[in-house]
């Protein structure tokens, strides 16, 4: 594998001022990004001086909101695009190998992240002290396990494609009040045996009852799963058709090109609505002083074990397999992080993720099309960790003792949620449910955590990010040279500015005629 070439390479022969200057040019973006989270910051936190209703509040974030919408708009054809044009250059065996150490690499991480947060939270133990001085905030949802994992399975194989573009399937578990079986209305035959069973008892038996069942029904979400699903069968088959199906997938990969160049429009925009986005959420929160009174030490192991899971587990890993700098990889993924972190969506994040990895750190396209979106979907390392610390921090809050079998069950059920949570924001709160309802933990303690997910859900999600990245970054290295080469029918279009190309090459300016 080639690795990135440095400026020194080809700028040989100028004078420090042209380079910074140029270093200054081609990583102009990324400084404004940053710009944008401190400035954000320092307006949030002045801002919340005027003691803005939430409505004006949701009009100054306004900014913020079009650049989610942005971003989301590309979600779908990306994937659609990306996993289709990636899979139909391939042959099954080659898309098959990619597919199984995606999902390796994965399941290792995520149980990795699972371990470091239970380590963590065990040690430093963040749940002593008076739960009653920590506020609550917002409602828990009653999720059953085993239904949350067929609607996995069910979202992966939608009845209608098209539905499954919009909406997404789930089951809860909903309260009704219904009739009592057992009660029967008073008369003069049974009022003798009600009154001598409410002497007995002490209470009659009442007319109706509270019962909870499970129902299902389509949300409002795409269902990224159903989507990625038919998008690798629907690329497997077209490869398969030979001659027959390359004017098709011309056709996905030209539109690719054209989702990407809108990328590269949109990320010029990410450091104002980034700005506004993360004001907004400060202007938000309750008080800062009072949050970490309540919550800190919470938040330090939180954080702590997303550090060490970030800058010393992945990197560990990508160095291991590719004996490279991560460093330097990580470096390539500037504006892809500190999308993740003003976000605080992972799918979100995708296409900038997508960008950063091809043209910075020059992953082939296949590759990074096929891997970030699956991993985007269902490799959440750091949400995975957040659940496994929350639940066991709640158990402490509740003075409740975990023998070795829980927390094995808390290890188990957490890297297995994560894979269904959806890359949106706070995702993690909703999937925790089902952790703490595998070993037995009060469900309505979640609503202890709403008042921090906001900022620890934007690390979470930088951790996520990361992850898919440096995964993508493994199985490159491992796969390039075995990868059959790029026919001339399957070359993207060239175009003036972005995407950039993984052979270094400038691009032909022509395109095979349908």
């Amino acid at each position: 594998m080639d690795a990135p070439l440095e400026i020194e390479d080809i700028d040989e022969g100028l004078t420090r001022g042209q380079k910074c200057k140029k270093w200054l040019k081609d990583n102009l973006l990324l400084l404004l990004t940053i710009l944008g989270v401190g400035l954000g910051i320092l307006m949030g936190f002045l801002m919340r001086m005027a003691n803005l209703s939430q409505q004006n509040i949701d009009y100054f974030a306004f900014p913020g909101e079009l650049f989610i919408r942005m971003l989301k708009c590309m979600i779908l054809p990306l994937i659609l695009c990306s996993i289709i044009s990636a899979l139909a250059t391939l042959d099954a065996k080659t898309s098959g190998k990619l597919g199984g150490r995606a999902v390796a690499y994965y399941a290792g991480t995520t149980l990795i992240a699972v371990i470091i947060g239970i380590v963590l939270v065990v040690s430093i133990h963040p749940g002593k002290g008076d739960p009653n001085a920590i506020a609550r905030a917002g409602s828990s949802r009653r999720v059953s396990a085993a239904d949350s994992f067929l609607d996995l399975i069910r979202n992966m194989f939608p009845d209608n494609i098209m539905q499954a573009c919009f909406q997404s399937y789930n089951t809860q578990i909903v309260e009704k009040t219904v009739a009592n079986p057992a009660y029967t209305p008073p008369n003069i035959t049974t009022m003798a045996s009600t009154i001598t069973t409410m002497m007995m008892n002490g209470t009659a038996i009442p007319e109706m009852i509270t019962v909870y069942e499970s129902q299902g029904g389509y949300s409002n979400r795409l269902n990224v799963l159903g989507i990625i699903t038919f998008s690798i069968f629907f690329g497997v088959v077209l490869g398969r058709m030979g001659e027959k199906g390359k004017p098709l997938v011309q056709v996905f990969t030209i539109f690719n090109d054209c989702i990407m160049t809108l990328v590269y429009l949109v990320m010029w925009y990410s450091p104002v609505g980034i700005m506004f986005l993360i004001a907004g959420k400060i202007m938000e929160m309750i008080d800062p002083a009072e949050l970490v009174g309540q919550l800190g030490m919470y938040m330090v192991t939180v954080i702590a074990g997303l550090a060490i899971h970030g800058f010393i587990i992945l990197p560990g890993l990508y160095f291991i397999f590719t004996r490279k700098n991560p460093f330097r990889y990580i470096a390539g993924l500037g504006q892809a992080l500190v999308t993740a972190f003003g976000t605080a969506s992972s799918s979100a994040t995708l296409p900038v993720t997508i960008r950063c990895l091809e043209d910075n750190n020059h992953v082939d396209p296949r590759v990074a099309r096929l891997v970030l979106p699956v991993g985007a979907t269902i490799n959440m390392d750091g949400t995975a960790l957040y659940e496994a610390v929350a639940s066991i921090f709640i158990a402490q809050v509740n003075g409740i003792t975990l023998n070795f079998g829980q927390i094995v069950a808390i290890s188990v059920t957490a890297t297995a949620a994560s894979i269904g949570a959806a890359g949106i924001p706070s995702a993690g709160l909703i999937t925790m449910v089902i952790v703490l309802t595998a070993v037995g933990l009060p469900v309505e303690d979640v609503t202890l955590l709403f008042a921090i997910d906001w900022f620890l859900d934007r690390f979470r999600t930088a951790t996520n990010v990361l992850g898919d990245s440096i995964g993508a970054g493994i199985i490159d290295h491992n796969v390039r040279g075995t990868l059959p080469p790029v026919k001339n029918e399957y070359e993207e279009v060239a175009m003036d500015g972005p995407p950039l190309y993984n052979d270094h090459s400038k691009p032909t300016t022509s395109v095979t005629k349908l």
